[in-house]
């Protein structure tokens, strides 16, 4: 009888109300032990070791059928939380690359299969390597230019990855090839400008006579190329002071294709990058001898923005949701 109320519960909870039942202190088993007061002293013996069999025999079947019950609403749990991890996941979820980094492993990807090295250098610079080294002497009014950041001690964050160029020239001899992609830092906050932004600077250098205009105008021509598709390309003369001849480099509008719209002004163009060949100045100041090259320089975001028709920089850095989305 008693067995048989342990077998038909059919969960763990009626099975504990059971063994309160059978075994709780007000128990059917403490009414049989109760009894035993009542048996007549010869008896006593025999009556409490059937009373301890039967109570023995009782908590055998109790703790088999409890680990029973445990293990069949275990598996149930198990069997209604389970995953099929064959299955594909949520594409809702899945991340991707910032379309700034996006865009500069990209420019990167081009270079180093033209055999360019990758140079670094540190975000706070002194005066010599982002200043002087580059033709920028103090007092110079292109200083004024530059919106900077400075430090208490005479450091600045450096507004351009050129002193890469310099710290590279003043560890290496020609031939250099490299270019020097990193964040700088600049005063400056706009629809076309961030305090923080980023840029790739290459350099190339060897004997004297040896790099020329027509070099870098074939190498950067055939970049934009590669990042813009079909679009013309123009070399416009202009001015840097580490760069003489300077040049801006401007492509068809690729949001108009040249007719002209408010993005390009009406002028059917778009300028992207700047480059020229290294004034002798820079040379003389890492000491450089019987040597020529020509430098060039970019702004990712920039290219972003031209590349995924985004139409003010700073939403690149707001982190908002609705934008980065797009570019899973």
């Amino acid at each position: 009888m008693l067995e048989e109320k342990i077998k038909k519960s059919e969960s763990l909870e009626e099975l504990e109300k059971v063994r309160i039942e059978l075994f709780g202190k007000k128990g059917a088993l403490a009414s049989e032990f109760a009894k035993l007061k009542d048996v007549p002293g010869p008896e006593k013996k025999a009556f409490a070791e059937g009373l301890n069999r039967n109570k023995a025999n009782l908590q055998k079947i109790f703790d088999e059928y409890y680990e029973k019950l445990k293990k069949e609403e275990i598996d149930k749990l198990l069997q209604a939380e389970a995953i099929d991890v064959s299955l594909y996941g949520d594409l809702d979820t899945k991340g991707a690359l910032h379309p700034v980094m996006e865009t500069m492993d990209k420019i990167i990807d081009y270079f180093v299969s033209l055999n360019f090295a990758i140079e670094d250098g540190p975000k706070i610079e002194d005066d010599f390597h982002n200043f002087e080294a580059l033709n920028l002497p103090k007092n110079h009014p292109a200083r004024e230019m530059q919106d900077t950041f400075f430090c208490k001690d005479g450091a600045v964050l450096r507004t351009h990855t050129s002193p890469v160029q310099i710290r590279t020239m003043l560890q290496q001899k020609p031939p250099i090839r490299m270019i020097a992609p990193g964040a700088v830092f600049r005063k400056d906050y706009d629809i076309t400008h961030t305090p923080m932004f980023h840029q790739v600077e290459g350099l190339v250098v060897g004997g004297k006579g040896e790099v020329n205009f027509a070099n870098l105008k074939s190498i950067m021509s055939d970049f934009l190329h590669y990042m813009f598709g079909d679009v013309e390309v123009r070399f416009r003369p202009s001015f840097f002071p580490f760069t003489e001849p300077s040049a801006e480099v401007d492509i068809s509008c690729i949001f108009c294709e040249g007719d002209g719209c408010r993005v390009c002004s009406h002028t059917g163009w778009l300028e992207v990058l700047g480059c020229g060949i290294v004034d002798s100045n820079v040379f003389d100041a890492v000491e450089y001898k019987d040597v020529s090259g020509y430098a060039f320089g970019l702004g990712v975001e920039r290219f972003a923005m031209l590349l995924h028709k985004i139409p003010d920089l700073r939403m690149l850095f707001e982190g908002d949701t609705r934008l980065l989305e797009q570019f899973r």
